[in-house]
């Protein structure tokens, strides 16, 4: 008889039925690493094993191009509505069963997934602990002594013991990803609007989104894939441009990490240490060193979600309840959310007013830089921890993650190689909303690179496939030579328009490249000439779909324009061309061989 996969990711369980092994005996093992987990916390509700079985009848035969997630278990966090379970968000007094499923997991229902049960949180989604339940405390897989993280805590447990696939949270200051890294697991925090909202009872609306655990990051973005879509009944959605899964990284992104001014750590040499030693497989990956960045107005941001007016959109979901019958509430839930009272519809508008100076203020960071990394929390906390303070533990595991959402940036927090002391480390990768793609791209290869096992299991993440970089039938191929190159200031245009970067290349050696007058931003301007009176400019080559390359040609000022580039490989991509008229006062640039190196010239 062959064997189950130590950790079920899609991949290994989809060989496994595509070898003929029965998905009963899938589910099956599902209900017995339940029972071996002897851990009564980490679900509040659990589908009966024959009805897990029926879901699975019900599809049919395997078809995963169909069903992308054809037999996979999974778990959701019990305050997101599933129909016909009820839905506690960690308070009974609370719950209510509701009729309709919510469009998340709903889209995961359709592409063939197979619902386990319902998981255990911090009460209303408040806390980073996992602790602040009625229900019994799921118990920190890697070791009991350390909380299990929060709120999300029953869904991370679920996925690091390999009892489901995946499973859904919701993260408004770090829910989705400092369980993921406590648990030595993926947490993959999307771009907020990305996921339909309806059917969760909010935590803070105008600041959280659904969450994903997984074993892998390939995991996590087929997920994210699968339940991304725009919902037009939900007012927070937004639309935003899904490019094909990124295989190639772009070979000039800006990597910034935490100055030694803004690195905390709680005084925990270890965590310290495995955060360095992340940064060198970092510097592996990249083939270059991460910039320095002072994040200090970042942590200001942080500070606004609990000691400012945003706690009262706790009190808003809960207000009925929490008036008349307050006792109902956990005692450290019942104190957070009742602070609400302190604040007036004036602190409100300061907060809001607050928040938008520090988001102008944080946007100097991301001109320097495209991607974030940072330790997912600063160090693992004791039970012990919390028993001695309910308080201080929970704020400072947030200390890397509670400015996320309310400066509109998504977030994947990816397994590193451990501790000394064999606890998991983690990092997290941060980029402006739409970049989620590109921090997936980032991550697993960082994920593969660690060498760690997924979860408790020994199974390890597995290199990620690299792609040919060729345009699929959706898309046309766009050579960038200037400021649209990746790292250079409106390298987002592309970006944010779903681009995806194929393949570094030169022209044929029959171009002059010229730096046009005016900017910032300073633009090159690319002109076709007699083969020897050129030569080759480097530029990069990547993949656009036509009506998103229209709209970026609406952008274009004159003297550019969009033509056909002819490459040294052979192909011929649109591309960005200068009108003759258009060189009159610019520089000739030709001999730097490029727009970058003229960019980094000593002189400039």
């Amino acid at each position: 008889m062959k064997n189950l996969p130590s950790f079920p990711t899609i991949e290994a369980l989809h060989a496994s039925y595509a070898t003929g092994i029965n998905p009963r005996r899938v589910i099956r093992d599902v209900y017995r690493r339940i029972d071996a987990a002897q851990d009564p916390g980490i679900f509040i509700a659990i589908a009966p094993e024959g009805a897990a079985a029926a879901a699975i009848a019900a599809l049919g035969s395997f078809d995963p191009r169909l069903k992308p997630l054809w037999g996979i278990p999974f778990a959701v966090k019990d305050n997101i509505d599933v129909a016909g379970f009820p839905t506690t968000a960690g308070c009974p007094a609370f719950a209510y069963t509701p009729q309709a499923t919510a469009p998340s997991v709903q889209r995961l229902l359709d592409a063939g997934a197979i619902l386990i049960g319902k998981t255990n949180l911090d009460q209303f989604a408040t806390g980073l602990v996992g602790v602040r339940t009625p229900y019994p405390v799921p118990r920190n897989s890697i070791d009991p002594a350390y909380v299990p993280g929060g709120s999300s805590s029953g869904s991370a447990v679920a996925v690091a013991r390999g009892i489901v696939s995946f499973a859904l949270g919701t993260d408004t200051a770090g829910s989705g990803r400092v369980p993921a890294g406590l648990n030595n697991i993926v947490g993959m925090k999307p771009s907020l609007g990305a996921i339909s909202g309806r059917g969760v009872v909010p935590a803070c609306r105008t600041a959280e989104t659904v969450s994903i655990f997984a074993g892998t990051v390939d995991d996590a973005d087929v997920i994210f894939r699968v339940i991304a879509a725009y919902d037009h009944s939900d007012p927070w959605s937004r639309r935003f441009e899904l490019a094909p899964p990124h295989c190639c990284i772009p070979p000039n992104v800006r990597i910034g990490v935490p100055d030694s001014s803004s690195r905390r750590f709680g005084n925990d040499t270890l965590s310290a240490n495995a955060f360095e030693t992340a940064l060198a497989d970092l510097r592996n990956v990249l083939g270059s060193r991460p910039k320095p960045i002072d994040i200090t107005p970042l942590f200001a941001a942080a500070g606004l979600l609990y000691g400012g007016p945003w706690v009262a959109e706790r009190y808003h979901t809960i207000r009925h309840l929490i008036e008349r019958s307050p006792e109902a509430l956990h005692p450290v839930t019942r104190t957070i959310i009742g602070s609400a009272k302190a604040y007036s519809a004036v602190d409100a508008f300061a907060g809001v007013y607050r928040l938008a100076e520090l988001r102008r203020a944080a946007q100097s960071v991301w001109e320097a830089i495209d991607v974030l990394v940072v330790p997912t929390f600063p160090r693992p906390r004791t039970l012990a921890d919390l028993e001695a303070d309910p308080i201080g533990p929970n704020n400072e595991l947030g200390t890397y993650s509670n400015f996320v959402n309310l400066l509109d940036l998504c977030a994947l927090a990816v397994p590193a190689r451990f501790r000394k002391d064999g606890f998991p480390a983690s990092i997290t990768l941060i980029a402006p909303a739409g970049r989620d793609g590109l921090l997936a791209a980032l991550g697993a290869r960082l994920h593969a690179l660690a060498g760690v096992g997924i979860g408790t299991t020994t199974m390890k993440a597995p290199e990620p496939t690299i792609a040919s970089g060729r345009v699929t039938p959706a898309e046309i191929e766009l050579a960038v030579v200037g400021a649209h190159l990746s790292g250079m200031p409106l390298n987002h245009e592309l970006a944010d328009r779903g681009a995806r970067f194929l393949r570094a290349a030169v022209t044929s050696p029959d171009y002059r490249l010229f730096a046009l007058p005016g900017g910032p931003p300073f633009r090159p301007g690319l002109m076709r000439v007699a083969s020897r009176e050129g030569g080759a400019i480097v530029a990069e080559v990547w993949a656009i779909a036509p009506e998103k390359l229209g709209g970026l040609v609406a952008c274009i000022a004159e003297p550019l324009s969009i033509g056909t580039v002819r490459l040294a490989d052979g192909t011929t991509p649109k591309g960005f061309i200068v009108e003759s008229e258009g060189i009159k006062d610019a520089k000739d640039i030709t001999s730097f061989g490029g727009w970058r190196a003229y960019m980094e010239r000593d002189d400039t």
